[in-house]
This record gives C-alpha cells, structure tokens and sequence, in this order.
C-alpha cells in the first residue's frame, strides 16, 4: 500500500467515533425486555379480571392493547424517543408493527385522508406482509412436495 492511502486509512482510525456495541445490545436488550414485561402484566390483568375467559380471548385482548398503546405512543411521538433511545429492542414485533404503520400515516396526514393517510398507511408495514405471505406459500408449497415425496 503506498504512503498516502496509510496516512488516510490513519486518519479514518483516529478521526472514526469509537463504537458502542455494548451499550446499543444493553438499552435493546432492557428496552425490548420491559416491551415484553409489559406486555405480560397486561395479559396477567386480563387473566385476573376476566378470570371465566379463556386464554385465546385474553392473547387478543393482550396483543390489541400492546397495538393500541404502541399506535398512540407513537402519535404522541413517544415511541419515537424509546426507538431512538432502546434501538432494535424497541422492534418487538407486535409493537415495532404498529409503529411502522402509524408513523407513515402521521408523517402524510397533512396530504389529507385519502392521498396522504390511505395510500402510505402501509408505506413501511406493506412490503413486510407481502414477503411475509408470499414467502408462507413458498414454503407451504415445499413442505407440501416434500412431504408427498417422502411419504410415497
């Protein structure tokens, strides 16, 4: 390598911030954490007051709450601050999903309902579920070909 290419790539190393992997896993990890702390007291208070249901009514009403609150933390740009602060913990997914549905919707409310709410609502949240479903079938398809092949 000639001199000036060693002078600049010493240049990056000592100018470059130094970076904080330990300190972004920890606040993910806490972050993500207390998400899911939360969303287990949540489903412990419906399991205690509504003690005759049965568990599949309680996971919804569970997962509709964590949505709702995480939809309105985010329009009160909550959720914003705990991303930025919590990173990849702060993505939990029922929680991230919400958030990356209402803040395209939120950003273009000022375009009005139907060109700025309905058409980048899914902006974010659209090409997750499309992959999601097609790469379902996908495999649906595989385990379905394969599963005839080996049983024979």
């Amino acid at each position: 390598m000639n001199e000036p290419n060693k002078e600049y790539l010493e240049l990056v190393r000592r100018e470059m911030p130094r970076s904080k992997h330990l300190k972004t896993m920890f606040r993910a990890f806490w972050v993500g954490g207390a998400i899911c702390c939360l969303g287990q007291a949540i489903s412990d208070l419906y399991t205690l007051w509504l003690s005759d249901s049965d568990p599949d009514r309680i996971q919804t009403l569970t997962t509709l709450t964590l949505i709702a609150l995480s939809a309105i933390l985010t329009g009160f740009g909550v959720y914003d601050k705990i991303g930025a602060y919590g990173g990849a913990g702060s993505i939990v997914p029922i929680t991230g999903f919400a958030n990356s549905v209402v803040s395209p919707a939120i950003e273009h409310k000022r375009e009005g309902v139907i060109l700025g709410l309905c058409t980048n609502i899914f902006s974010v949240a659209g090409p997750v579920i499309v992959f999601g479903i097609s790469s379902s079938i996908v495999v649906g398809l595989i385990v379905l070909i394969f599963k005839g092949a080996f049983q024979g």
